[in-house]
């Protein structure tokens, strides 16, 4: 928390100038900081809220604070024990039998802030951790003290230590003995009036103006006293909620800005009772008015013609400042077909382009092939001759009305034929 507390701090030096100076001070910590623009003559709400500033006018404080001792013992087996609890108006409960007028917190625990258990006649079973819990609701505090109590049969073994977590007492069987939990803060006593501790002010700090020079506008009070400084609250130009203090927000509403409405306005929370101290910073800035808009003329069709016409208003003239631009529906229909025969022709020129591609690439390759077959080349496996079968011929063109009675005998003299003429190319 003290961490989040210090970087808000830092926040508020770099965006908010002059906050730190007040920051510092006995006003409060910054716990927030915004910088708020809105323009001249609209209405701003600059936020203040804290669920802790909210008086419910509760008088029964003994709902409120409440201290109770518990005992978790660790042998022979582990368990938590309710010792006792007490709140201020009512009388001190003890929740084991064996424990009563044996085991004590003073009456005067309210009062002096002294919640420290008492036991007398020391037994065993006392042996264990104690735990003094402090609650309060209505400020939402816990506290809690941790004691250990050892219990012992010799009496030079007597003593008490830290043991760097909690006080360890060891006491002897029998005597007794007190486990300290003390808190002296103002909270815990009686006799503070909780209306008279709940305050709220807003501060404004113009441009140019030292922090310690700034304007107080308003102080609120839980207890319903309320007051105004200046004339901007009489007129209602300024303004907080009037359940401030039950609901906890405290959020200035400024209507009708003006530029001299510019400046570094503050809200401080004090709760006195339960130590709260908090600030919210906003600077506001107050910007031009809107520019004035353009609206649309009733529609007139004369011939073809389908465009609205627009004019200019002037603030001080009445009617809706609304801009209203009709396309007609013939036109947006004519589009519309057009994109879908342009699209159709592009898909169309696509799949044409394809085929024609595929196509020629098909020819190209039936072409290679051709030209590829024809040409044959052999060599030795010495490398030293080659023969280009581009050189053979026919070997036998006879005409067609051939002797032969079939195939088979043509094809056997064509061999014989082309053997003879390769063996005489061969030896030449």
């Amino acid at each position: 928390m003290h961490i989040d507390m210090t970087l808000l701090q830092i926040l508020a030096v770099l965006f908010l100038p002059g906050a730190w100076g007040q920051s510092g001070s006995s006003l409060g910590v910054v716990v927030e900081a915004k910088n708020i623009t809105a323009a001249e003559g609209s209405t701003v709400s600059l936020p203040c809220q804290s669920p802790r500033m909210v008086w419910t006018r509760d008088r029964l404080k003994d709902r409120q604070r409440v201290v109770h001792w518990d005992l978790v013992r660790s042998s022979p087996e582990y368990s938590v024990e309710r010792v006792v609890d007490m709140s201020p108006g009512a009388h001190l409960r003890v929740y084991n039998g064996f424990n009563k007028g044996r085991i004590s917190i003073p009456d005067t625990a309210f009062t002096d802030g002294n919640f420290s258990l008492v036991i007398h006649n020391v037994v065993a079973t006392d042996k264990g951790v104690y735990t003094c819990n402090l609650h309060h609701h209505y400020c939402k505090i816990h506290q809690s003290v941790q004691v250990q109590l050892n219990v012992t049969k010799s009496a030079r073994r007597e003593k008490r230590y830290w043991d760097g977590e909690k006080t360890v007492f060891v006491v002897l069987l029998g005597s007794s003995v007190v486990l300290p939990c003390v808190n002296r803060r103002s909270l815990w006593r009686e006799g503070l009036q909780e209306d008279q501790q709940q305050v709220a002010h807003w501060d404004f700090q113009p441009p140019g103006v030292r922090p310690d020079k700034a304007d107080r506008l308003v102080d609120l009070y839980a207890s319903g006293e309320r007051r105004d400084y200046g004339p901007l609250f009489g007129q209602r130009k300024m303004s907080v909620a009037e359940d401030a203090f039950t609901f906890g927000d405290f959020s200035l509403f400024i209507a009708d800005l003006k530029p001299v409405d510019k400046g570094l306005y503050s809200c401080n929370l004090h709760h006195h009772y339960c130590g709260l101290q908090e600030r919210r910073i906003f600077r506001l800035t107050v910007g031009p008015r809107p520019p004035t808009e353009l609206i649309t003329t009733p529609r007139t069709f004369l011939n073809d013609e389908l465009e609205p016409r627009t004019a200019a208003l002037s603030p001080n003239e009445g009617g809706p400042r609304v801009v209203n631009v009709f396309l007609p529906e013939q036109r947006n229909n004519f589009v519309q077909h057009l994109g879908y025969f342009l699209t159709t022709l592009l898909l169309l020129a696509i799949v044409v382009i394809a085929v024609v591609v595929l196509t020629r690439r098909r020819k190209k390759r039936g072409l290679e092939f051709e030209h590829g077959g024809s040409v044959r080349g052999i060599v030795s496996s010495e490398g030293e001759m080659t023969l280009d079968c581009s050189e053979l011929k026919t070997c036998n063109q006879d005409p067609l009305n051939s002797e032969y009675k079939n195939n088979l005998l043509k094809e056997r003299d064509m061999t014989k034929d082309c053997n003879k003429e390769f063996d005489g190319r061969m030896w030449k």
